[in-house]
């Protein structure tokens, strides 16, 4: 019952990737049909395209749940295949507890590094109205 819950967030993560990996191939794509997240124009890589979305909470949420799906998604299906060599149950352990360890550093410095484009992108439109 408990590998059921798990492939299902499994199957929910992989749902979630699907809409923010779409949004993000719209924003980077298709600029030209949707530019509406590209403020400044041109190509959505130019700098004041990348600050404006730093800026936007909406963008900084969507990072960060696009992370953890996605390290979710991909470290438990790691786990899966691993799993299906059959190793010992220590060794299955020690692997759960490096996944898991993995996965949550990485989720923190993912966020930590998003947070951080967001306050120095919203300190710096601060400082440049005063």
């Amino acid at each position: 019952m408990r590998d059921q819950r798990w492939w299902t967030w499994h199957i929910a993560a992989s749902a979630i990737i699907l809409v923010f990996l779409g949004l993000h191939m719209v924003i980077m794509h298709l600029e030209a049909i949707v530019g509406i997240f590209n403020p400044h124009g041109g190509h959505p890589i130019a700098w004041a395209n990348v600050v404006e979305r730093a800026k936007s909470g909406f963008f900084l949420v969507t990072y960060i749940v696009l992370l953890g799906a996605a390290l979710f998604h991909g470290l438990y299906g790691l786990r899966n295949i691993l799993f299906e060599l059959n190793p010992a149950a220590a060794l299955k352990r020690g692997l759960n507890a490096v996944l898991l360890v993995g996965g949550f550093g990485l989720f923190v410095l993912g966020t930590w590094a998003a947070w951080q484009s967001f306050v120095l992108a919203t300190t710096q439109a601060v400082a440049r109205t005063l």
